[in-house]
């Protein structure tokens, strides 16, 4: 019957193919912007991508979602270039994938399975590795039929194996049976937690949110004084983390959550929407940037999609641009004068500061810059909500 996913293999050898089709319109600098992030989730799975595939249709193939003559390129490129795996930067049906891998005689796999293989890598908790596991069988279960010879044959690495033809309808049962234990599992496991956030008191709830790899555990590390891991790669933060904080005799909840990104499958996004509770619940968001980032501005955007999914977008929000440090070294040269860097850095807030109606504050975490404007913002945001929560109260809570 299905078996557990394995995990991607280090240093495996991955070809990443992106697509610029009319069903979702792109540029070819946005696709490769794609398969920049794409070769970055891969590196962080434990592969190399060594080769990118583009190409431009009207309408993705519905037999192998590009065209024959560019499988044939990929493949003939896979053959020679000791290649053992092919990641796609859209999702892919069963059919697809199994017509692609019969072609090419490499694992095929697509966004969604790269991210899910991230996703079980880093999960900790039960809570975490619940909702993994939710999200894996709820992505094959659509898949079973068109991916069955694929996952017969498959040896190792991403993706789900299974016998053979003759027991899909048996395994689709076992995985329709799985699906509705694990969402009874979870659903046990997201009463405890609330149970949990209900004995927290009367605290106000801070909660860091932002794209994926963009410094908030670095945040809460230093914020909380805590060791919440922190890693250069994406989702190195999957479970929820709370910690109590107390400024100037002032007592908060900050916790920091998953990271979003682009193209995040919605399947894993209902999986995980117990975790983004903490979210939810909070009075005040803190919105991480990573300034540095070329498309930062795209992330924003990324991350406000989501929030408004969680119809917490109208939430007291700071905006906090951290990685300033690289930001300055990626725009200035050396040669510039040191007042024409200043008129940029003030053109640059000021900006930002309209935006977002002055709730914002530029850092550099690693470098600890700045960091005391972070810590008073974020006291007077608390403070103010504490004024609106408990109004009779005097003006020291604690």
């Amino acid at each position: 019957m299905i078996e557990k996913q394995q995990e991607i293999q280090n240093d495996e050898r991955a070809v990443l193919i992106g697509l610029i089709h009319k069903d979702r319109e792109q540029t070819d600098t946005e696709v490769n912007e794609y398969l920049d992030e794409l070769a970055f989730l891969a590196e962080t799975a434990g592969a190399i991508a060594v080769k990118r595939f583009t190409q431009r249709l009207p309408h993705p193939d519905r037999a192998t979602f590009i065209g024959k003559g560019k499988l044939e390129e990929v493949r003939q490129y896979v053959l020679n270039k000791d290649v053992s795996i092919v990641i796609f930067d859209d999702e892919l049906s069963g059919s697809q994938i199994s017509n692609i891998q019969k072609e090419l005689k490499v694992k095929v796999i697509d966004r969604s399975d790269l991210i899910l293989d991230i996703f079980a890598r880093r999960a900790r908790t039960a809570q975490a590795r619940t909702q993994v596991e939710l999200a894996q069988y709820q992505y094959i279960l659509p898949r079973l039929r068109g991916m069955w010879t694929h996952l017969e044959r498959q040896k190792g690495g991403i993706g789900m194996r299974g016998p053979g033809e003759t027991e899909i309808e048996t395994d689709r049962r076992i995985v329709k049976d799985k699906i509705a234990l694990l969402r009874k599992r979870l659903g046990e496991i997201d009463k405890q937690a609330l149970t949990q956030r209900k004995e927290r008191g009367e605290y106000i709830r801070v909660a860091l949110v932002g794209y994926t790899n963009v410094g908030k555990s670095t945040i809460m590390n230093m914020l909380s004084k805590s060791e919440v891991f922190a890693e250069n790669k994406l989702f190195a933060t999957l479970d929820t983390t709370t910690r109590k904080v107390v400024f100037e005799q002032t007592p908060f909840l900050l916790s920091d959550t998953v990271g979003f990104i682009r193209k995040l499958p919605h399947h894993l996004v209902e999986s995980f929407k117990s975790t983004l509770d903490e979210v939810r619940e909070s009075d005040i968001l803190l919105h991480v940037v990573d300034i540095s980032h070329p498309k930062y501005e795209d992330q924003i955007e990324v991350v406000n999609r989501t929030l408004a999914e969680l119809k917490v977008l109208d939430k007291p929000t700071i905006m906090i641009f951290n990685k300033m440090d690289l930001y300055e070294k990626n725009t200035f040269d050396e040669w510039l004068a040191d007042d024409v860097k200043d008129d940029i850095l003030h053109q640059l807030k000021e900006m930002w500061m309209q935006k977002a109606n002055g709730n914002c504050v530029f850092i550099a975490a690693t470098e600890k810059r700045n960091i005391e404007e972070l810590r008073k913002t974020i006291l007077d945001k608390v403070m103010e909500m504490y004024h609106q929560r408990f109004p009779y109260r005097s003006e020291h809570f604690f």
